[in-house]
């Protein structure tokens, strides 16, 4: 089952509807409730392998629903630390917790300066309601 519609405040958004938790040098990212929700159930995670590179504004790996896949992009730039198995063995729990059991990866971040380019929670639901 889908998690109610929510979007953390403590987060960073990507206009392309991905977040990041950050705390100190590292980032958990992951999609958001909107971009779970849109895309519907989801049956595949493509994850990129522990030692890559995520770039920000580019793809770092694919989630597939029953109508689509789509490009998981990165809203910073840094070095995969860790992949969430849980994610790829059992993507239903995207939809379930996207913020929680959900999250994709884990990276050290490489330009701390990117996150000026991040939105905050309030600038995100602006871009929600224009969808």
């Amino acid at each position: 089952m889908a998690s109610a519609e929510t979007y953390p405040e403590d987060l960073k958004y990507h206009p392309e509807h991905d977040w990041a938790r950050v705390v100190g040098d590292e980032a958990v990212l992951g999609i958001t409730w909107w971009a779970q929700d849109a895309l519907g159930e989801l049956v595949h995670f493509e994850a990129p392998a522990v030692g890559d590179m995520a770039v920000k504004d580019e793809a770092y790996g694919e989630v597939e629903s029953v109508k689509a896949v789509s490009d998981v992009i990165s809203p910073l730039s840094g070095e995969i630390l860790e992949v969430n198995e849980k994610a790829v063995e059992e993507p239903e729990s995207i939809n379930e917790h996207p913020y929680g059991e959900g999250w994709l990866v884990r990276i050290r971040i490489s330009d701390p300066t990117e996150l000026d380019d991040l939105l905050d929670v309030e600038a995100y639901r602006v871009v929600v309601s224009e969808q």
